[in-house]
């Protein structure tokens, strides 16, 4: 009998440990899959600035942009990829800016609106824009269920044990839809 309430304990030990392997493995899980989609989203606002610069120097030759925004860019694309979800943010909110300076140049010379390097830059910028909303929006989800995970009862103590802390969710102001008939 005395070997059967032993066989039993064990078994219980054996698998609450189990349980604690597999919780802490799903937070690696969540934590590693949140690293790659930010990874991604670094990546697509590189490729963004990068359209940016491009499109700065189709528009420059029409109006007078600031050598700063250019010297901002260069800034901007090296700092992207070492960026925390602050960073990031900081990242979106100044390239936006500057593709709003960019969308009042075009207002302003007509014959930028039919120019076919302009028109595609505009529409290779905006896919990026679909591409860093979709990863954004699967970020999101993942630190979600993580966040969540460090709340509820029994994960939450496996978090603590383990010192699994929130993530930061990534959020980015909504962009404006140009007048110009692109969408940026």
């Amino acid at each position: 009998m005395l070997i059967i309430v032993g066989a039993v304990i064990l078994l219980v030990i054996l698998i609450f440990l189990m349980y604690i392997v597999a919780i802490y493995n799903k937070f690696k899980r969540l934590k590693n899959a949140a690293d790659a989609t930010l990874g991604q989203i670094k990546v697509a606002l590189k490729k963004r600035l990068d359209m940016i610069s491009e499109l700065v120097d189709s528009v420059k030759s029409y109006a007078k942009f600031e050598k700063e925004t250019l010297q901002k860019i260069t800034e901007m694309r090296s700092s992207v990829m070492k960026g925390d979800t602050d960073k990031i943010k900081e990242i979106d909110m100044e390239t936006r800016r500057i593709l709003g300076d960019i969308r009042v140049a075009v207002e302003n010379y007509p014959e930028l609106k039919t120019s076919e390097t302009v028109k595609k830059l505009m529409d290779a910028i905006s896919s990026i824009e679909d591409e860093i909303a979709r990863h954004r929006y699967t970020y999101n989800n993942i630190v979600q269920e993580y966040n969540t995970m460090t709340d509820v009862i029994p994960s939450s103590m496996i978090a603590s044990m383990f010192a699994f802390t929130k993530m930061a969710y990534l959020e980015f102001e909504e962009v404006e839809k140009p007048s110009v008939g692109w969408s940026v």
